[in-house]
């Protein structure tokens, strides 16, 4: 496949707002692809390489200059090949090589594939083909129904996979995926409601009587993996965080089970057995913690199991999976869950809950299958503030006591082409060890200054709590966030499952007469 090629499909889905003019071009562009350049194109289209590190910085990518070649010659295996060899690069004299390969990469591209390359190198490819987009995609240009997509999607945890899989062996192959212990699926997420009689009476319209109410807990989301001794833990980007938990490996392998899959979180709770801020649960599994012992007093507290010594589980209705959750793991290490059709025990459960310190309550229904990879209305969440998952675009140096700190951050959501949108800014909320470590990591994300402001890579996930949604002229979205204030800087969050600006929009009020 010419890089011409993806690069022109890639300014052209960027250039619609029209998901269905989106998905067509897509589709266009996969049917065309040869079995062997799907996986790269797939990639690409999704405006990631498959190198994960190419030890290409922000300033090297900028400041390297090439001449623009004046033909399109450059095929999509030739440029991968090119940054596989840029990651391999190691020891002294590695940069001096790394910015002369970069140098020879770009001379052989045109001027609109040299910026299509930059902003790839970088991870700013703006162009609105997300993943659920790449999926219906790839249905459409295979005519593999959608649903079968998603499936396999789900199973293997890959788009990229499922693509692959999908064009070189169509609808068989796809349906022949199964969930493999020891290989992460895709988490089942929760909608969210207002307030709890919100969340019930969204339950209420799905004729789910009884219900669930768990406890939702303020830790990082976990999947465990155990076949025999071999226990892996997932988080909820499917990164493997199983040399960081420790204690929480120890647990499930005593379990008595030899093959299982439990979705559940981890938190480190205090002395008095309340949970301790978010932020110093992060820490404890973040690559950063320093040592395989640094998360070994998580706490483990699982809500679901997906797969128990043969028998897979997705498919059952919840209460059958919570019945056997039940018999596998013992209740100091389960989520709090009271099952009931009475409104009034829902409310003084969830008033328990936030007494506890936790942060709300997962409302579930119990006919629902794992959704995996889903945001299904089977789970509602309900927090007593309101929060958005936000992305940081740029850092303001600070002043007076925050003098060489970085402090003021400005918050953006995520439009619909998957751009990112400012609403505003905000330094509430940021502890003296916060603002040490959003310096460090922001200055790790820089591209450029303007004067105090540090613009950074859109890439570090936020939550923040504010009091309500203005209109506003001053930023690109027309709404501004009423009193922002950071809740926690999320590490298992990607930029791209940052909150829409139409979320956002949701929180008007009625226009003022």
């Amino acid at each position: 496949m010419q890089l011409s090629r993806i690069v022109a499909t890639s300014s052209a889905v960027a250039a619609t707002r029209s998901r269905t003019q989106k998905t067509a071009l897509l589709a266009d562009l996969l049917r065309d692809t040869e079995p062997t350049d799907v996986g790269v194109v797939a990639s690409y289209l999704a405006g990631v390489l498959r190198q994960r590190r190419t030890g290409l910085g922000w300033r090297t990518v900028a400041e390297v200059a090439a001449p623009q070649a004046e033909d399109a010659t450059l095929t999509a295996a030739e440029v991968d090949d090119a940054f596989a060899a840029l990651q391999a690069l190691a020891g002294p004299g590695s940069q001096q090589s790394r910015r002369e390969g970069w140098a020879a990469l770009l001379a052989r591209a045109t001027e609109p594939e040299q910026a299509w390359l930059r902003a790839m190198a970088v991870g700013e490819v703006r162009q609105g083909a997300l993943d659920a987009l790449l999926l219906e995609a790839v249905a459409q240009a295979t005519t593999i129904p959608l649903g079968t997509v998603r499936r396999a999607a789900m199973l293997t945890g890959s788009s990229v996979d499922t693509i692959e899989a999908a064009v070189a062996g169509g609808a068989a192959a796809l349906e022949a995926v199964r969930l493999e212990v020891g290989r992460p699926v895709r988490p089942m997420l929760a909608a969210s409601a207002s307030d709890l009689p919100d969340g019930l009476d969204q339950l209420a319209r799905q004729g789910a009587t009884p219900y669930a109410v768990d406890a939702k807990l303020d830790g990082i989301r976990v999947q465990v993996h155990r076949d025999g001794d071999l226990v892996r833990v997932f988080t909820r980007s499917l990164d493997d965080i199983t040399a960081r938990v420790a204690g929480l490996v120890e647990a499930v392998r005593a379990l008595s089970a030899e093959r299982l899959v439990l979705d559940g979180e981890a938190l480190l709770t205090g002395p008095d057995g309340r949970p301790r801020p978010f932020q110093e649960t992060a820490s404890r599994s973040s690559t950063r913690a320093g040592t395989p012992e640094a998360g070994a007093d998580l706490v483990p507290a699982f809500f679901d199991v997906l797969h128990l010594d043969g028998r897979d589980l997705l498919d059952e209705p919840a209460i059958t999976r919570w019945a056997v959750l039940d018999t596998l793991v013992p209740p100091h290490l389960r989520v709090d869950r009271l099952v009931t059709d009475d409104p009034a025990g829902a409310q003084a459960f969830a008033d328990d809950v936030l007494a506890a310190g936790h942060e709300g309550v997962v409302l579930k229904n119990p006919s629902t299958p794992y959704e995996a990879g889903r945001r299904g209305a089977g789970w509602i969440k309900v927090k007593p503030r309101h929060t958005l998952d936000l992305v940081v675009l740029a850092v303001e140096w600070g002043s007076g006591r925050r003098q060489g700190l970085l402090s003021n951050i400005h918050l953006g959501a995520r439009d619909a082409d998957g751009s990112p949108v400012m609403l505003g800014k905000t330094f509430k909320g940021l502890t003296d060890a916060v603002l040490a470590w959003q310096t460090e990591r922001f200055l790790e994300l820089e591209t450029h200054r303007e004067g105090h402001v540090v613009h950074v890579r859109p890439e570090q996930v936020v939550e923040v709590a504010f009091d309500g949604v203005q209109r506003s002229t001053r930023y690109p979205g027309g709404v501004a966030l009423r009193f922002a204030r950071v809740v926690r800087y999320r590490e298992d969050k990607a930029a791209a499952e940052v909150d829409t600006i139409d979320t956002v929009r949701a929180h008007l009020g009625p226009p003022e007469k």
